[in-house]
């Protein structure tokens, strides 16, 4: 299977590049830093926004790990999602987007959203409203084999790979010891083995630590 990884100089994005290395995929990264260096596979330089049709031909799946943070910028988690899927629309290319744990429900109806109640830390506000907007975009497309994966609340880039993980669906989900955490290695082993599984076409799944 072939791949499209975006943003894959990112801690995100490295961590799914390696796995899917790891789990014998052919892997294109695609980069807007002319500073990225990688000999273990083919590199694209662009931004986002830049990508045209032709650029994505040809691959099975495209996986965006694309982050903005600043006020500037925080638009971009819809912006570059609705480009995506647009330059998929009506192809087999499967979007699988690297996403945010605000927009999980909490409620059984899944009418509330993490970041919409009062506890919900206010500094991450922003950054979980703007991936909840791009979520909202997504969910509008039937054009598109998209897949939106959520990791837990506490994301941690150099917590150790188990290679164990629980899968859960739309809702904040708290694993036995009443935690929601997952390290950037076992997220990556699921969004690589959600290429391989296709479970969730069309659909927003989360994963946190057993």
């Amino acid at each position: 299977m072939k791949i499209a990884i975006l943003a894959a100089n990112g801690k995100a994005g490295e961590a799914i590049l390696k796995e899917a290395l790891n789990q014998g995929y052919e892997v294109t990264a695609i980069v807007r830093n002319k500073e990225y260096k990688n000999d273990k596979v083919k590199v694209i330089y662009k931004d986002i926004l830049s990508l045209e049709k032709a650029d994505l031909a040809g691959f099975d799946a495209v996986i965006t790990a694309f982050a903005a943070w600043t006020p500037q910028t925080l638009p971009l988690h819809t912006t570059t999602l609705v480009h995506l899927a647009d330059l998929l629309s009506g192809t087999n290319t499967r979007l699988l987007v690297v996403g945010g744990a605000g927009s999980l429900y909490v409620d059984d109806a899944l009418t509330t959203m993490l970041v919409d109640t009062p506890e919900f830390p206010d500094e991450y506000k922003p950054v979980a409203s703007a991936m909840k907007a791009g979520l909202i975009e997504l969910r509008k497309r039937n054009d598109v084999k998209w897949t939106y994966l959520s990791p837990a609340a506490e994301f941690e880039p150099d917590a150790p790979k188990t290679g164990e993980y629980i899968i859960a669906e739309e809702k904040f989900t708290l694993n036995s010891k009443g935690e929601s955490k997952i390290s950037y290695a076992d997220y990556a082993i699921a969004m690589v083995n959600e290429l391989k599984n296709a479970k969730f076409i069309g659909k927003r799944f989360s994963v946190l630590e057993k």
